[in-house]
């Protein structure tokens, strides 16, 4: 990966969970009742979520990313052995209102004057993302809110990353993705778009078709990257 900013960017089209939106801080407000598990089960939740999305677009059996972070969590408090509705209901409730990470607002308030178009393009359903931005404060600074509910099919399906295109109507070629999902970037790249990874989980790179343009650890790095002062 070089350092030279990214030519002809006119479009930023964001992943959520993880890259905007902290998926982990749902179980760290309900660290009275996870206590020493905290850890473990935001990992295992986590991988879980992803896990079913996958399978299910593989098996053909889609169904939303609420039904799907709902029964990755019942299998992840039954493995750590807290099969509790309550904490349940709680957790599910928390993941409407993720934390956004801190660079977030400004970062996009830059893009936005910049004549950047913003969008999110996620696996989660529109409720959520709705749920989550509007908690976040973010609907004045992002102009679209794509769910793979469009299409039919999680990521990393191509029909996903054209969904953006059409709707943006921008040229692959002159949109810039950014996810914190190693695989999520790959993939996009592999589809044609630009890529800035945000790696900031420290993931390694993946042996995967595609490479990132970029890789950055956080996203206030991002207007530097896409040639933004």
């Amino acid at each position: 990966m070089t350092t030279e900013p990214l030519a002809g960017v006119k479009a930023c089209v964001f992943d959520a969970y993880g890259t905007l939106f902290d998926y982990g801080s749902a179980a760290a407000r309900c660290r009275d009742v996870l206590g020493d598990n905290l850890d473990r089960l935001v990992a295992l939740w986590r991988d879980k979520q992803l896990q079913y999305t996958w399978l299910r677009a593989v098996q053909g059996h889609h169904a939303d990313f609420w039904q799907v972070t709902g029964d990755a969590l019942d299998f992840s408090l039954a493995t750590i052995g807290l099969e509790n509705a309550a904490l349940r209901d709680r957790l599910m409730n928390l993941y409407l209102s993720l934390d956004v990470f801190p660079e977030v607002p400004d970062m996009l308030a830059r893009l936005k004057k910049a004549g950047i178009q913003t969008a999110i393009l996620s696996n989660g359903s529109p409720a959520m993302l709705k749920a989550v931005v509007d908690s976040a404060r973010l609907s004045s600074l992002i102009d679209h809110v794509l769910s793979v509910e469009a299409v039919g099919v999680f990521k990393p399906h191509a029909k996903v990353y054209q969904l953006a295109v059409d709707r943006l109507a921008v040229a692959a070629a002159n949109m810039s993705f950014q996810s914190s999902n190693a695989w999520d970037a790959y993939a996009a790249s592999a589809f044609g778009m630009r890529v800035v990874w945000c790696n900031r989980y420290g993931q390694r790179r993946e042996k995967l078709p595609g490479a990132p343009d970029r890789e950055i650890r956080t996203l206030a790095e991002l207007p530097a990257a896409i040639g933004i002062a």
